[in-house]
């Protein structure tokens, strides 16, 4: 197959979530189809040079669209107006459409292959077999947002919410596959047909992170890009909340926050016994420098890769209820799930002062994730009925 990939951004450097997910699915779908890459461009900071080098060798030709900002503010005030998503509207120029129509009509692909919702209204009405990714419920994750939100940023994630609900429903029926990171997920897209998405799971680089002898220089570690507003909340929740009661057992206990982008409210919790990293050059040592991983996420969707690599890393690993109903790991077995301060803290000082009982469930971990999260085979479902859908298309002209 030749396959037009369109991504909302540049899939690297591999700091958030869907450009991992973007480039291992490119990677993997490389190995038997012809990949044209466009990505669009919101960030001027970004070293395009290094993304070309980091894609090229995965594609036969790689676009890289800017989004100007006096364009983005001015499509973001027109999504409002029109009811769309504002995402969507952040993430959409006229100009770029344009021009990802040219390079469609140039390489003549038989597969479209748009990531998140984003990305939909440059696909909307091409005359083309086409895949969606929703890889999250966008609309659940400002839901959740909007219930811990102040009373002036709660309308706007309740009217975003609303948008969204309604737009993962519409494009449901303009896309030929749809796929989506989790069972969880699929369940919350507002369709009488959801059943029809298909589950293509994330995977982790089992040769990439792997078990790593590094001197223990922090106790709990928690990764992720910073900025990111489940992140950020996840860190004060941390910091703020569990933290303190993990002191009371443990005075010296040390939390490292290691990740990209940290927002002012991840800076402020830094102290004598939080350490705040800033960008990693090599994630891996943030993880095998660290005793415990936790993942005390209470906002968001989708599958935490975070986990996924700490787990394939041989770390004992904490997270909620929210996080593992997505990764369906065995509570108690091979990983520890709780939800509130006492019950996370608790967890945490169980895992420092049972060495031996937190290596059997790091070793349960590390087998279940071997077990069950692969890019290949997860990105093989997607392939297939991509090329299903296109032999039924073929049978039909």
């Amino acid at each position: 197959m030749k396959i037009f990939v369109l991504l909302p951004r540049i899939p690297w450097p591999l700091e958030k979530g869907d450009k991992l997910r973007a480039y291992n699915q490119i990677k993997q779908l490389s190995k038997n189809n012809e990949i044209i890459l466009c990505a669009l461009n919101d960030d001027k900071k970004n070293d395009k040079q290094a993304a070309l080098d980091a894609m090229k060798p995965y594609c036969t030709s790689v676009y890289l669209i800017d989004l100007p900002k006096i364009g983005i503010l001015f499509n973001v005030f027109r999504s409002y107006l029109l009811g769309l998503p504002i995402q969507c509207g952040y993430f959409y120029s006229s100009k770029a459409k344009k021009q990802v129509h040219q390079l469609i009509e140039i390489h003549q692909p038989d597969m479209l292959f748009g990531q998140l919702l984003r990305v939909a209204p440059y696909l909307h009405k091409v005359k083309l077999p086409k895949t969606i990714d929703y890889q999250d419920v966008f609309s659940i994750g400002m839901k959740r947002r909007a219930e811990i939100a102040g009373l002036f940023a709660k309308p706007f994630f309740e009217m975003e919410y609303n948008r969204l609900r309604h737009y993962e429903r519409k494009v449901f029926d303009e896309f030929d596959v749809k796929t989506i990171i989790s069972e969880q997920d699929r369940a919350n897209i507002d369709h009488p047909q959801r059943d029809k998405i298909l589950i293509v799971p994330n995977g982790v680089d089992h040769d990439y992170y792997k078990p790593m002898e590094m001197e223990k220089k922090y106790d709990i570690v928690f990764t992720g890009n910073m900025g990111y507003a489940p992140n950020v909340n996840a860190v004060e929740f941390l910091a703020c909340e569990i933290m303190p009661k993990v002191w009371e057992t443990l005075p010296d206990a040390k939390l490292y926050i290691a990740g990209a982008q940290p927002d002012m409210r991840v800076k402020k919790v830094a102290c004598d016994n939080i350490i705040v990293s800033g960008w990693v050059d090599d994630m891996r040592h943030a993880y095998a420098q660290s005793r415990v991983f936790i993942a005390p996420m209470r906002i968001g969707t989708g599958l935490q890769n975070k986990l996924l690599e700490a787990m394939s890393m041989k770390i004992p690993c904490i997270t909620t209820s929210l996080a593992n109903g997505s990764l369906h790991a065995v509570n108690g077995k091979e990983i520890l799930v709780d939800n509130s301060s006492a019950e996370l803290a608790a967890d945490i000082v169980f895992m420092l002062k049972k060495p031996d009982k937190a290596a059997e469930i790091a070793e349960e971990g590390f087998n279940f994730v071997n077990r069950v999260y692969d890019w290949g085979a997860a990105t093989q479902i997607m392939e297939d009925a991509m090329k299903t859908v296109l032999q039924s298309t073929a049978a039909t002209v």
